[in-house]
């Protein structure tokens, strides 16, 4: 292969349009995927502002190949089909399960999610992968915060309490739980030289965790009450 017969082949891929299409269709797919990226990016979340971008023009460009490469006689579902299955494994990989926790629940939809923005963007249906991606930003954003506000969302708080003995310590937690009808998850204790130390988290809206931390801090039994925060189920 000579350098002219490269140059023969850019310049008919050129005349011939591809280029144009396939440079605004992955354009595309890198702004909305980027949007959504930014989210759960700003929010910590494992599959990031890359992550997150790299996966929507992945899509995009597996679409494109998927009809360039099959031609007229091939089949053009073939390789986009193959989108699905491998989203599936890279979302199950974002979904951590650990003591009874189970985070990126919501990381792994909003990456199904963003692959068919994706391929919507690949296959030149701009204005509905962009209203796509309006859905998913209102949904990240909105209702989220509606959910905090009408108190509907549970979260996981992590608290530590100190105490003299650890039986004792935890049947005080235990009764003041009980209270709200909650139970202590993740329980860890450790000791020291002048009192016992038990960190647990508990899952509940967060009007029921502020009245945990006042029952908490109202017992007389706990040398110190501290709450170390959210762990976020998303």
């Amino acid at each position: 292969m000579t350098w002219q017969h490269v140059l023969d082949v850019l310049r008919h891929e050129m005349l011939s349009g591809v280029v144009e299409t396939a440079v605004a269709r992955l354009g595309l797919a890198a702004v909305l995927g980027g949007l959504i990226g930014l989210e759960r990016q700003l929010k910590r979340r494992s599959a990031g502002l890359r992550t997150v971008m790299f996966l929507c023009v992945g899509a995009a460009l597996f679409t494109l190949l998927s009809k360039y490469l099959a031609g007229d006689v091939g089949d053009q579902t073939r390789i986009a089909s193959q989108i699905i299955p491998g989203i599936g494994f890279i979302g199950a990989g974002s979904i951590l399960h650990n003591r009874g926790l189970t985070t990126g629940l919501t990381t792994a939809a909003t990456l199904f999610v963003v692959a068919s923005v994706g391929m919507a963007a690949g296959g030149g249906l701009y204005l509905t992968a962009v209203f796509a991606t309006g859905v998913v930003l209102l949904v990240l954003f909105t209702l989220g915060r509606l959910e905090q506000v009408l108190n509907l969302k549970l979260v996981l708080v992590g608290y530590e309490v100190t105490g003299r003995e650890e039986t004792e310590v935890i049947r005080e937690v235990n009764r003041v739980l009980e209270l709200n009808h909650r139970m202590m998850e993740n329980t860890i204790v450790a000791a020291t030289h002048e009192y016992m130390r038990v960190q647990f988290t508990v899952e509940g809206t967060n009007v029921e965790q502020q009245h945990l931390l006042d029952r908490l801090q109202q017992s007389k039994l706990f040398g110190k009450v501290t709450k170390l925060g959210p762990v976020e189920p998303e």
